[in-house]
């Protein structure tokens, strides 16, 4: 292991969907789990592939009663590739002897390659290796390359080479009884004398999906392929090509599977089928198309790559987190259309819904890929008409976007859902999570500062914004006993208080994380309309019919929304938290050992986490994560809320013994707040996210699909937590903290139009501006602002 590769060695079945979802390949436009080219979904593999924004619907009647999901669809297999010697069976790695197994993810250059070497019953040893991409510089272009060399043998060899649309979505075990055929074939045949071709479509949604593909093989090293002889047949929704020549003993052969992809989403295109049949005819092997390649990852990692002094295994995992960040959101995606998949396009948990992670995933690509963030929130401003009715529907105006959105915006979130502990379907009252508007209003304003980019927020930003406020404004009433602003029935980021011990309705009342978090909103609200030019403040205005009053409405609430207390100091995580019951932690952990999921161990023993002061994650810490300590002082000060020095590390202290990190993302806020008061907390909690998906501790989870967020989340507690990088008042602060087991750090950020060069150690933190963009750009270290100047470095001590 290096620090660009992760390498397993051996075949261990039972590793097999973890190691294909951390092997998965793609460029942002489609990625393909790491599935060896002739498995099948069997059990122990899963070669599924996934299209940003390729979504299909499908009704299944559950308990007599119909209920619709739309799912991130499996689209046809492309990989399908298979060999046979002297007419035998065709090659099974349960039919010969290994010799040697090892699967690598090259996460420099884009590749995944396997190497084989064995024994067949038959006393003949061969060696197989292969290489795999899918193309970051050519969106609609993928490859395999095997070489197979007979070690002791000379004879006829056979190989199969398909294309298959008969494949289901059968990646979540807990889906399974549930509606999954998404495809049906519409067209299959020869595209020329040696490529084939599967033209299909999503049952609902109709995508069309046009796949090509051609097979030669070259003895090693030559450039003129070899005479073969070809039969192409077809089974059912598959087609196949078969290619027959002749092996000699010790002379290495070379066979390239090309593949063209397209959809009816693209955009420059004819029609899909008609694309895939002519641009696969164009020469293109799978060298030069590996040359391109690596060329465009190579530009990736100069901007993205985050260099660790001296510590490979951090390294790696880091790299693999970014890697994997950007296979599912990179320059490709731009145009799609596509949201943020919270599992990435690497598996069917959560069915490829768009949540609220792009909070965590954003930062990172404001820094470094700043018009792939801007896809991301165009995608939202196209479904703004979606939220605005959704929030009418609900009796309220402005906004409200869903929680869980698909194609076209529309609440996606179930009405109920499985405990997979219990068996039991239980209503799903999920939706209530009106934060993921907070959520995006942080991002659109995280990223107009990272960027300053006035046409976006003039354009499409702004409106968004005063639709979000104008959805909190309707949704809060005024309580004049407290002459304060208060939000009752929704759900904070916890998760696992749906609703009070008992009640009806769900919901609970002032969640303080999201009223904090809407007098901000009111604030950057004002200020977005106050930075807009004459004409377009007043376009906005009589369009939106944003009214004086409702201007005043919003400047009232930055200021008197109603945060609630508990004890010495402690910001109650919703009105109520501290009336409910203390979990005995010690007792479930002895009975259960692993507890992140209190909420499915306690309904599977008839009880509730309603009933608990008991987090799945952070909740009101999150306020901690989003905003310095500056920053959420002055919020607290405008609000007329108690807050000093003491109230972060009190808070954090509190809440950490009540949360049983059931997801992730918790680790990630855990770890970025706390260096300064706990270094070596932070700095294990930061280990463990690391880890979480490498080393799948959710026990089976990361088979469904990484989890994105605390891939992403990773990088961003890099630089928010112990660079403590922070946009105020158009300047880059950095507040660094680094723990003492992190001896340096080297990354570069784009910030303004300007390239900044950032290099840590413990004593001291060198910025050197890049030549190009503007002359100067404003950079605090503590809190001293510094005019930095373009091509001239400059050093701090720390």
């Amino acid at each position: 292991m290096t620090p660009w590769t992760l390498v397993y060695d051996g075949f261990v079945p039972e590793e097999e969907g973890l190691r294909e979802s951390l092997t998965a390949l793609g460029n942002g436009y489609f990625c393909t789990r790491g599935a060896a080219e002739w498995a099948t979904d069997d059990g122990t593999h899963y070669p599924g592939t996934y299209m940003a924004g390729g979504f299909n619907r499908l009704t299944t009647e559950v308990a007599g009663r119909p209920v619709v999901n739309e799912d991130l669809v499996n689209m046809p297999n492309w990989l399908p590739l298979t060999f046979r010697i002297e007419g035998g069976e065709w090659f099974n790695l349960a039919d010969v002897d290994l010799t040697t197994y090892r699967q690598e993810l090259d996460m420099k250059d884009g590749l995944m390659i396997r190497v084989l070497e064995f024994r067949d019953k038959a006393g003949r040893e061969t060696a197989l290796t292969s290489r795999r991409l899918v193309n970051m510089a050519r969106a609609h272009k993928a490859g395999i390359e095997w070489t197979l060399t007979a070690r002791n043998w000379s004879g006829r060899v056979e190989v199969r080479s398909g294309l298959d649309a008969g494949v289901i979505n059968n990646n979540v075990a807990r889906y399974r009884d549930l509606a999954s055929k998404h495809l049906e074939t519409l067209e299959m045949g020869p595209a020329d004398d040696e490529a084939i071709f599967l033209l299909a479509q999503t049952n609902q949604s109709r995508i069309q999906v046009a796949q090509a593909a051609r097979t030669r093989v070259f003895f090693d090293g030559e450039q003129v392929p070899l005479e073969v002889e070809r039969t192409t047949h077809e089974e059912d929704e598959r087609i196949c090509q078969d290619l027959a020549f002749q092996i000699d003993e010790g002379r290495p052969v070379r066979v390239e599977k090309i593949v063209r992809f397209f959809t009816s989403r693209d955009r420059g295109i004819y029609e899909p089928g008609t694309e895939a049949r002519t641009r696969i005819t164009r020469g293109s092997d799978f060298a030069t198309m590996l040359r391109y390649h690596r060329l465009e990852w190579g530009q990736l990692w100069h901007r993205c790559d985050i260099t660790f002094a001296g510590q490979d295994r951090i390294q790696m995992v880091v790299r693999l987190h970014i890697f994997h960040l950007l296979q599912t959101l990179s320059r490709n995606t731009i145009d799609l259309d596509a949201g943020t998949p919270a599992r990435g396009l690497h598996g069917e948990a959560y069915r490829g819904h768009i949540f609220w992670d792009e909070l965590y995933i954003l930062p990172f690509l404001n820094f470094r890929l700043p018009e792939v963030s801007r896809s991301m929130l165009l995608y939202r401003y196209r479904r703004l008409d979606e939220a605005r009715a959704h929030a009418q529907e609900a009796g309220y105006k402005g906004a409200m976007f869903p929680w869980q959105s698909g194609s076209n915006g529309r609440e996606e979130t179930q009405v109920v859902h499985l405990n997979p502990k219990s068996g039991r379907w239980h209503p799903d009252l999920s939706h209530n999570q009106r934060h993921v508007n907070a959520a995006i209003a942080y991002n659109i304003w995280q990223y107009y500062q990272a960027t300053g980019d006035e046409r976006f927020m003039a354009v499409y930003g702004a409106e968004m914004l005063f639709e979000i406020a104008r959805f909190w404004a309707s949704i809060a009433h005024y309580n004049p006993k407290r002459d304060r602003y208060e939000i009752h029935g929704v759900m904070g980021p916890n998760e696992y208080h749906e609703k009070y011990p008992g009640a009806e309705e769900g919901g609970v009342k002032n969640n303080a994380y999201t009223n904090v978090m809407v007098a901000w909103i009111m604030e950057i609200a004002l200020e977005a309309l106050d930075g807009l030019l004459d004409h377009r403040r007043d376009e906005l205005r009589e369009t939106l019919e944003i009214t004086d009053e409702e201007v005043s409405l919003w400047a009232d609430m930055a200021h008197k929304m109603y945060v609630p207390y508990h004890g010495d100091g402690l910001i109650s995580q919703f009105e109520g938290f501290d009336d409910l019951e203390e979990l005995d932690w010690d007792a479930y952990r002895e009975k259960y050992g692993n507890i992140q999921r209190m909420d499915r161990i306690l309904e599977a023993e008839g009880d509730s986490a309603d009933h608990y002061k008991l987090s799945k994650q952070a909740d009101a810490l999150m306020l901690f994560y989003l905003f310095s300590e500056d920053s959420l002082r002055a919020i607290f000060e405008r609000l007329g809320c108690p807050f000093d020095e003491h109230t972060a590390p009190k808070n954090i202290e509190y809440y950490y013994k009540h949360t049983s990190h059931g997801s992730t993302l918790s680790l990630i806020v855990h770890s970025a707040i706390t260096p300064g008061f706990d270094p070596d907390g932070s700095w294990d909690m930061f280990m463990a996210a690391l880890e979480s998906d490498i080393g799948d501790i959710q026990g089976g989870t990361t088979v469904e699909g990484i989890h994105l967020g605390v891939m992403a989340g990773t990088v961003d507690l890099i630089q928010r937590g112990y660079m403590g990088a922070e946009i105020r008042d158009d300047v880059l602060f950095f507040n660094p903290l680094l723990p003492h087991k992190m001896h340096g750090l080297k990354f570069s950020l784009f910030f303004r139009g300007m390239w900044l060069d950032v290099e840590l150690t413990a004593n001291k933190i060198k910025i050197a501006p890049q030549h190009g963009g503007p002359d100067t750009v404003k950079v605090g270290i503590g809190d001293r602002i510094y005019y930095l100047r373009s091509g001239y470095a400059r050093e701090f001590a720390l």
